[in-house]
């Protein structure tokens, strides 16, 4: 008879973990070191059938713990931050210490029993720094620019220093434009085929479909368009009553808030050239819905095709019917 599966809750941040053990009724818990001692005095406490389930915390601190565990054959299960907060709001749980939220992780690992986390892939990882980094390029190069527009609005910038901020915009630029192409020559080495489905869906364009890719690591990890919709948080909060719409409707902001920014701006070129997305708008605008709440509709309906599209391998089909699911 095989023995039941000890869950065990680990809370992870840069210089430390918490970890509570199932003990009984109880837990136990403990703090080590996030580095290699800590690890191994973690394995030596950790019972036989343990999952150790984590959080895909922001920088991937989780990362080298579980890449350890998985190596000593120790099952682990990360679990999207987002998750385990619904899940602590839906059991009530207010307080917020490290040791509680361990132990609500390994309360969520016996009730939903996750899937096994397996190591990504080199290349993986590699485009998901190099998006990292991106990112950050971007935000300096916007807040230079501003800053720059600041400067010159006031007409008291000094031509030295113009000159200056000219170059380290170009050089910024630079920067983002070689990182951008090193990322999508990966893309397309490891992800030639899905990205060119992708790209045929109108409205999605190159770059979302790359950002769409290297967030989620390709699309196996979801059964359904409506799991990968709740990762990344694409369902609006709108408060109503009746049929009066009470509150504006928004994405919200917790979540994947770039890839969220992107299919939103896509939204736009997608209600114009996307047959489907074209008529959804239309028909949400004639029921009296906002411009944004069916802005809305549209990403959800982009990445609902992007879906259909990755796991059938096949092509954008304007005239295609989707077959109800029960």
């Amino acid at each position: 008879m095989q023995s039941s599966i000890n869950y065990v809750g680990v809370d992870i941040s840069k210089p430390f973990f918490d970890v509570a053990l199932p003990n009984g009724q109880a837990y136990t818990y403990y703090k080590f070191d996030n580095r290699q001692d800590g690890f191994e005095a973690l394995l030596k406490v950790l019972p036989q059938n343990s999952v150790v389930v984590m959080e895909a915390s922001g920088p991937p601190y989780y990362m080298k713990l579980a890449a350890y565990l998985t190596q000593q054959g120790i099952g682990v299960s990360v679990i999207n931050p987002l998750v385990i907060r619904r899940f602590c709001q839906m059991r009530m749980s207010r307080a917020k210490t490290d040791k509680k939220d361990a132990k609500m992780i390994a309360e969520y690992g016996q009730m939903e029993k996750p899937a096994l986390w397996q190591p990504p892939q080199k290349y993986v990882v590699a485009l998901q720094q190099m998006q990292a980094l991106l990112d950050n390029l971007h935000k300096e190069h916007t807040a230079l620019s501003n800053q720059h527009e600041g400067f010159s609005s006031s007409g008291m910038l000094g031509t030295k220093l113009e000159q200056i901020i000219e170059q380290e915009l170009k050089h910024k630029q630079e920067l983002i434009d070689k990182l951008t192409k090193q990322m999508e020559e990966l893309a397309r080495k490891h992800y030639g085929s899905m990205l060119a489905d992708l790209e045929t869906i109108p409205g999605l364009g190159r770059k979302t479909s790359i950002l769409l890719i290297v967030l989620i690591g390709g699309f196996n990890r979801f059964s359904n368009y409506r799991k990968l919709g709740s990762y990344i948080e694409l369902s609006p909060r709108i408060f109503e009553s009746g049929t009066s719409v009470k509150g504006k409707a928004r994405i919200t902001k917790m979540g994947m808030s770039r890839i969220r920014a992107m299919l939103y701006v896509c939204a736009w070129s997608a209600k114009r050239y996307n047959k489907a997305c074209r008529e959804l708008y239309q028909r949400l605008l004639a029921k009296g819905k906002a411009k944004k709440q069916a802005l809305i509709a549209v990403v959800n309906k982009l990445l609902k095709q992007a879906f259909a599209i990755v796991t059938n391998q096949t092509v954008y089909d304007e005239n295609y019917v989707s077959k109800p699911c029960f």
